[in-house]
């Protein structure tokens, strides 16, 4: 819009929010006008007492009163030597058009208290949404579908969220969780908690070990903000779509539903753990293999109304719901969201991800022992099987990259080795040992004989990193395909 188009839009409006305020004053006017040249034995008088109502719907509190006082006055002035009636009748009367002003007083202050509720709550629902995910990442590991529905409550939204995070090696976070209270400060807290989710993930920390840390987070926050009362639930899920293995840990919140594909339902037999915020909860991990073309079904507790029913029983209902379902995510969302038993006023967020595994052929591993006759090795199974795979293109800085993290791994870690690829929507190689200690980057001095291969690997690949894996530690890099 240009500048012209908005100062012709502006000046357009200004008469009518000028007409707008004015109405009671002009009201006022007129009507005092009708009074003066009326018949004095009349009750026209109490005509005046509408005009604080006209200003109630136009003004705020201040200028209700202002006009609520001024037609008082007016009453005053003009029907003060008219007694009707005698004084007491015309005591009566000013009550009333006195009481219709304080009244008047009252109902633009509900009324204002009414637009800042509405106008808190669509900004706690708009910070909401905004940061909740929009779009969530395409992966080969789970097919997604997610719904939201706020309460509506005078009390605004909760701080339901969830998201889907790709890891490494083509495995993939199902988080789901939910803040106490409503509000802004509930939204606000859902922003921070699920940064701090995503942060933590791209570290590949376990589920348990990620819950550790963010009831740390939410514990400091509390006590940082003076908030005790400040508590969160989350659930954090990893599938594995190589080996079809997932695995889970909780904290408060129900555990996740599993739709089987023969259309049997069954629930995780998942710990039940405190809430985050508590302090000095040990977590503990949950591993399940799962059937290709599971659905997992992560939810909050909005969606059991567990104000309203037994926990077995909303779980049943929940139960029914799935299984009752049609085939599709969208069918089956739209299903348990719309059913008659999910009659909450809390917030409701719902993910549901169907399991998928890669293709035996798109995964190749090999195992060597930590000796330097390894690193050739390991070199020309890798080269042999991007040939096969048809990426020549990705050859040279493959093969470079394991040969250097192999022959980290031969140093520093111990053997076993295991040399993997897994083609993708990226090519990941990685190379695991059972050493312990993580491998990071270091800037080597110019005489320096080693302290390059890092180096190397960063500028060969897209990403690298490295994670806990059992007994040892896996370090894995990603290219892009051509």
């Amino acid at each position: 819009m240009s500048a012209g188009t908005r100062t012709a839009a502006l000046a357009g409006r200004l008469p009518k929010v000028g007409v707008q305020q004015l109405l009671p004053g002009g009201v006022l006017i007129l009507t005092a006008a009708a009074l003066l040249i009326a018949r004095p034995d009349g009750h026209y008088g109490l005509v005046l007492a509408v005009v604080p109502f006209v200003a109630a719907a136009v003004h705020g509190v201040a200028g209700t009163a202002v006009v609520g006082t001024l037609t008082v006055a007016a009453y005053v002035v003009l029907r003060h030597q008219l007694l009707e009636g005698g004084t007491g009748v015309w005591l009566i009367k000013l009550a009333f058009v006195a009481g219709a002003a304080v009244l008047a007083t009252v109902m633009a202050q509900g009324r204002v208290r009414e637009r800042t509720l509405t106008h808190t709550r669509e900004l706690a629902l708009a910070l909401q949404e905004g940061l909740l995910p929009q779009h969530l990442p395409a992966t080969s590991a789970v097919q997604v579908c997610h719904r939201y529905v706020p309460a509506d409550t005078d009390a605004g939204v909760g701080g339901d969220w969830y998201d889907v995070i790709p890891l490494s090696s083509a495995r993939v976070a199902l988080v789901i969780g939910d803040v106490a209270g409503h509000g802004i400060h509930a939204a606000a807290m859902m922003g921070r908690l699920r940064t701090a989710v995503q942060t933590l993930a791209d570290l590949d920390l376990p589920p348990d070990e990620l819950l550790a840390r963010l009831d740390d987070l939410v514990a400091r926050t509390g006590q940082n903000e003076q908030r005790p009362e400040l508590a969160a639930t989350c659930l954090y899920l990893v599938y594995d779509p190589v080996s079809g293995h997932c695995s889970m840990s909780g904290a408060g919140q129900p555990p996740p539903a599993l739709l089987h594909p023969d259309g049997r339902v069954e629930f995780a037999p998942l710990c039940p753990q405190p809430p985050l915020g508590v302090g000095g909860t040990r977590f503990t991990a949950l591993d399940l293999a799962l059937p290709v073309g599971t659905v997992i079904t992560l939810y909050t507790d909005g969606l059991l109304d567990l104000r309203r029913h037994h926990s077995d029983t909303a779980l049943d209902h929940l139960a029914r719901s799935l299984g009752s379902a049609g085939p599709t995510l969208d069918g089956i969302a739209d299903h348990v969201c719309a059913s008659p038993h999910n009659t909450s006023d809390d917030d409701i967020a719902l993910l549901l991800a169907r399991t998928r595994m890669l293709p035996p052929s798109a995964v190749a591993t090999w195992r060597y022992p930590a000796t330097a006759r390894s690193v050739p090795l390991a070199r020309a199974a890798v080269s042999g099987q991007l040939s096969a795979w048809g990426l020549p293109e990705l050859l040279p800085s493959t093969e470079l990259a394991v040969s250097e993290l192999v022959t980290n791994a031969v140093t520093h870690g111990g053997g076993p080795i295991t040399v993997r690829l897994i083609r993708d929507r990226t090519l990941v190689c990685e190379v695991t040992d059972t050493g312990d200690s993580t491998p990071r980057p270091r800037r080597a001095a110019a005489l320096d004989e080693g302290g390059r291969g890092l180096d190397l690997v960063t500028q060969l690949t897209d990403r690298w990193g490295t994670r806990s894996s059992g007994a040892g530690k896996t370090v894995w890099t990603e290219q892009a395909l051509p």
